[in-house]
């Protein structure tokens, strides 16, 4: 299937200010454009990239005082298949774990795992470790908090969030982020697109959602706390420890967000043909 991705931002700066933006699709991912990717900026400024540390694409500028505007239109392939499901999926023992993997098993700014980690193992340490202890801390989550976009607040730690019982995508995702951390199993928290598609619309305006993956078996899986079932069309922009590795904006000055829209919509196979 064919996606068309897009976000149309704005920011009001009252000074020049420093910027550094996660909003290109993931590397891993490029192969799949059918488009251009480029970061419109408006005005139209100096920008270079790079890849950050978790090796997702950064975009950095200097904003100047005044409106700034940041526009993408892209359009990408993706399989059409649900999220993979891998029941056998074992869970590898801390010591034969890779190097680049163990980071993801400590705590982070919003993954408190010494305050979870007795719940945890009450919870879940009867369980046979891998994909059905990932799949009941994911069922455990979806239950426990109930999600609503005014519930948001930008400092909730995952601890804040099981006590609080409400939030957002990222906070289903912290919570279960720090559960599997607690159980020895590497979790790293993920953001970027995920449409309405082969599910009900949701009436709410798109926004750019957060999910995690799991090592088992020697590799990365997907799993949503939030929704709890596989979808359809999850396209990453970045991955990280937590939401503060993975902001799509981050300022460091006084920038006031005035405008955020986000796009992601299946393109109608004639559509495309159409277009082409």
């Amino acid at each position: 299937m064919k996606i068309r991705l897009g976000y149309d931002i704005a920011f009001e700066c009252y000074q020049d200010v420093p910027m550094v933006l996660l909003l290109s699709v993931h590397p891993s991912r490029e192969k799949d454009l059918l488009s251009p990717q480029r970061i419109e900026l408006r005005p139209d400024i100096r920008a270079r990239q790079g890849l950050d540390p978790f090796g997702n694409v950064w975009t950095r500028f200097l904003a100047p005082a005044g409106r700034l505007e940041i526009r993408a239109n892209l359009l990408i392939r993706d399989s059409g298949l649900p999220d993979e499901v891998a029941p056998g999926a074992e869970q590898w023992a801390v010591q034969d774990l890779p190097d680049d993997v163990l980071p993801f098993l400590y705590g982070s700014r919003y993954c408190d795992t010494q305050k979870l980690t007795d719940l945890a193992w009450s919870l879940f340490g009867s369980i046979p470790g891998g994909w059905e202890r990932v799949q009941a801390v994911c069922d455990y989550v979806h239950d426990r908090i109930r999600f609503g976009y005014h519930h948001a607040r930008g400092d909730r730690t995952a601890s804040e969030g099981h006590e609080e019982r409400v939030g957002v995508c990222r906070d289903f995702a912290h919570l279960a982020v720090t559960l599997c951390r607690c159980m020895n199993i590497p979790a790293r928290y993920c953001t970027g697109y995920l449409g309405d598609i082969g599910v009900p619309k949701d009436p709410a305006p798109m926004d750019f959602s957060a999910w995690f993956e799991v090592f088992l078996d020697g590799r990365w899986f997907t799993f949503d706390a939030r929704h709890n079932v596989p979808r359809i069309g999850r396209i990453v922009i970045a991955r990280g420890r937590d939401a503060a590795d993975v902001a799509i904006s981050t300022q460091f000055g006084n920038a006031r967000l005035t405008r955020f829209n986000v796009v992601t919509d299946e393109v109608p196979s004639r559509q495309y043909e159409e277009a082409a």
